[in-house]
């Protein structure tokens, strides 16, 4: 009987010992260590006369404790209840300020901030001498304003700001005031959903309409949240002066988008109705959208959409109200907006999709047509009264069209400047060079009949950035500038005609991104800011950028990493780091296309595997992972076999190097990437363990579709149950490593994912270790969290790769 005994009290300590382990978090070895406690550079917004610059000063990382205060989660959106604000906003920490002056220009700190700055939500004022944001202190939201001539800031209001939907601050024409969402007096408490007694249960209806929708998270569930959900929306929107008197502008609503007409005549504000929807987040909500007064009075309502739980098919689908309704930037006081002409069915044959329309005070009735796009629109830049840019897209064919159109002439015909597949790199023209009009408002930078491009240039001898003039009459372009460098990359960012002046970051793999100002015709750089590299320990690593085949010829390419000291001429053979996420093409050409670059600063981030340089092991970073299918195939109906062609074709490219041990590579990847992971691991035997973050491993949770897939699972459902790592879990044989934060709110990769797939690997007897980390969603924010993920990563690879076992 003693015996029996002890045999229990082990098989119950052994159990415990292979189910879960109470782990405080822990931090990875020193070298990597050095790496993570390094300070940010600050963010940089440059007025556009060139004449201020602001730097915004933040921590790298939120604490545990941040992330464990008060959230709730309603459709879509994630909420800090008590302060009112996105709970997983960035802060800022401090603001500086200089003038743009490369000999004399000194940064002068903000005077006046509050103790314990967290700010947020910045808008420059319309003659940007001023820049508004808000506070979050402990009972709520604040608005503050900064003088940047003086370098003062103070506070408007108390802690009674509304930042839970966007558009915040809205300045008037004149910056004497601000518009801003306030906490209404009639809010009532919020319901505590974990301990209210229901009334009910929650009911959903079909009609027998197809809802087809992506698995979306933090979605309404039940009365409670609509009630939470209506309550943190509403606001009451305030005019706020210099001086902090408040005055009414609209009363209580839920507001969402809020804008001024150019020329601060009007206001465009869109609010949010009942009925909410349990299967879709807040904006496919219905909604009103109304013209206002700049004084408040209602104009004309200008959209009232539906409930949009229904939709076709498809990536290119979309609703047959009006869409995208905005002010045309280069008028006083225009509003434009979008309609399906094909009942927003990519199925349905139509020779154009979309139509641009306008309309004029006092915004009645029908718009006048300005323009049809074959595909769906995509966006516009105005220039003129006789100039405007448009661009539309079609997903299935990769398609995109780029015209050049007279807004005067609505029976004229749009001339098509680029016809171009958009996963082409090498022939992308770039982007449009915008100014600002008398209004403070972004159009196209025209001279004469021309405009400007400014393009990454990616070409197949490497990257160079270039400036390009286009005539819109022809669509003839000439390069104006084309950044020579091969030993650094000159990114450039934006382009003054009137000066001929040219705003670049300048990067090295060793030399932190710097700003700087470039003549056109001038080899000299005037440097705007000097910031220094952080990350000394890896500023003698070797960074190149290999090129390869994979067996059916399509060239592959990847960032390669050398340990920290490695002598290439020894050729030691160490391990190797795989790092990757898959793309979906439908050329072989675009495919094949390189976008890296190995001039690009070396910047090791939480997610990234260069840390391991500096612990012996070799890393191949952004290895390209196409996934190609032509004509009618789609991509994934070889996605399996295509990914094993290229995690072999990258192994065998680095070991004909002569670098690596073969049987000591490891493969990792976040999302998608962790997909990818579980998919290689249980269909090759081509590594010694991986890394799997935030992945969702069986399709047939995700059934409408996921990434590039637009099939749902019953047309496909082959596709579906190959692509399943957990539909295969049986062959798992390699360790495995699964992290995934407990608060994923990404759509499809539910933590239930990673929990299901390791018990289903744990109960077929798989190596295999999962760890959820508290509070984290998708992408992981607390340094506690991310110090604990880099050693839980270090531990694994240091057992299963760099001190594996030889083969027997």
């Amino acid at each position: 009987m003693r015996n029996l005994t002890l045999f229990l009290l082990l098989l119950f300590c052994c159990s415990v010992a292979n189910a879960q382990l109470n782990l405080d978090y822990q931090k990875p070895p020193q070298e990597i260590l050095d790496l993570v406690d390094v300070p940010l550079a600050p963010s940089v917004m440059l007025d556009h006369d060139r004449e201020r610059m602001v730097l915004l000063y933040r921590d790298a990382y939120k604490t545990i404790a941040e992330l464990s205060e008060t959230e709730l989660r309603l459709g879509g959106l994630r909420i800090d209840p008590k302060r009112n604000i996105g709970s997983r906003t960035n802060y800022f920490t401090d603001v500086k300020v200089r003038a743009v002056n490369a000999e004399t220009g000194t940064e002068e700190a903000i005077s006046g901030l509050p103790e314990n700055p967290r700010l947020s939500n910045f808008t420059w004022s319309p003659d940007e001498t001023m820049i508004a944001m808000t506070h979050t202190a402990e009972e709520g939201v604040e608005l503050w304003v900064a003088d940047l001539a003086t370098a003062e800031a103070h506070r408007l209001t108390g802690p009674t700001v509304n930042a839970n939907m966007r558009d915040v601050i809205n300045w008037n024409e004149d910056g004497q005031s601000v518009l801003v969402k306030m906490l209404p007096e009639d809010r009532e408490p919020l319901i505590d959903v974990a301990s209210a007694v229901p009334t009910g249960p929650t009911i959903s209806t079909a009609d027998g309409e197809k809802a087809q929708n992506r698995t979306y998270q933090d979605l309404l569930s039940n009365p409670n949240d609509e009630f939470n959900f209506e309550q943190l929306a509403r606001a009451t929107i305030q005019r706020v002066d210099m001086d902090g008197n408040a005055t009414e502008f609209l009363p209580a609503a839920m507001y969402d988008g809020v804008s001024f007409s150019p020329d601060g005549e009007y206001v465009l504000i869109e609010s949010i109705n009942r009925p909410f929807s349990y299967i879709v987040p807040y904006y496919r909500f219905p909604t009103t959208t109304t013209v206002y007064t700049r004084d408040g009075q209602p104009v004309q309502t200008v959209a009232e959409l539906p409930l949009i739980e229904v939709l076709p098919q498809g990536f290119m689908s979309t609703n047959t109200e009006r869409r995208s309704i905005q002010w045309r930037s280069d008028r006083p006081s225009t509003i434009v907006y979008v309609q399906a002409l094909d009942g927003g069915d990519p199925e349905q044959e139509a020779e154009f999709r979309d139509a641009l329309y306008q309309l004029e005070a006092p915004f009645a009735g029908e718009g006048e047509s300005l323009l049809q796009t074959t595909n769906r629109y995509a966006g516009v830049i105005w220039g003129d009264d006789e100039t405007a840019i448009a661009y539309d897209r079609w997903f299935d064919t990769r398609n995109m069209k780029i015209y050049a159109f007279d807004p005067s002439q609505a029976d004229g015909e749009p001339s098509v400047l680029f016809d171009l597949n958009y996963q082409d790199s090498y022939s992308d023209p770039g982007n449009f060079v915008t100014t600002r009009n008398e209004y403070g408002s972004t159009i196209l930078a025209l001279e004469d009949e021309e405009a400007f491009l400014i393009g990454d240039g990616y070409t197949a001898e490497g990257q160079f950035p270039f400036l390009s003039t286009i005539d819109l009459e022809t669509g003839q372009t000439e390069r104006l500038y084309t950044s020579p460098y091969t030993d650094k990359l000159e990114d450039l960012l934006d382009y003054d005609p009137d000066s001929k002046e040219l705003l670049v970051r300048m990067e090295s793999p060793v030399d932190y991104p710097n700003y700087y100002f470039r003549e056109l015709g001038d080899d000299d750089l005037d440097q705007l800011t000097d910031f220094t590299n952080p990350f000394q320990s890896l500023q003698d690593v070797h960074k190149e950028v290999i090129t390869y085949e994979r067996e059916d010829g399509l060239e592959l390419n990847g960032t390669l990493y050398l340990p920290v000291g490695y002598d290439r001429e020894a050729e030691e053979k160490v391990p190797l780091i795989l790092w990757a996420y898959p793309r979906e093409y439908k050329d072989k050409s675009s495919a094949a296309q390189s976008t890296s670059n190995p001039n690009e600063f070396t910047y090791p981030y939480y997610g990234s595997p260069i840390y391991w340089v500096t612990r012996g092991y070799a890393v191949l970073d952004d290895a390209a992972f196409p996934i190609v299918g032509e004509g009618d195939e789609e991509p994934n109906d070889s996605f399996r076999d295509q990914l094993v062609a290229n995690a072999k074709a990258a192994i065998d490219a680095v070991d004909e190097l002569g670098y690596i041990d073969t049987d000591r590579v490891a493969v990792g990847g976040h999302s998608y990437g962790a997909f990818m992971v579980a998919n290689l691991l249980s269909h090759s035997d081509l590594f010694a363990a991986g890394i799997a973050r935030s992945g969702a491993y069986n399709r047939t949770l995700t059934p409408f579709g996921f990434q590039s897939e637009q099939r749902n699972y019953w047309e496909a459902p082959e596709v579906y149950y190959t692509m399943s790592p957990f539909m295969h879990a049986e062959k798992m044989k390699t360790p495995l490593l699964l992290i995934h934060g407990e608060a994923d709110n990404n759509s499809g990769t539910y933590p239930l994912q990673s929990e299901r797939y390791f018990n289903a690997l744990k109960g077929l007897g798989a190596t295999v270790r999962l760890v959820m980390l508290p509070k984290e969603s998708h992408g992981y924010r607390a340094k506690e969290s991310i110090l604990h993920l880099l050693w839980e990563q270090d531990k694994w690879l240091d057992e299963h790769v760099m001190n594996k076992e030889p083969m027997r």
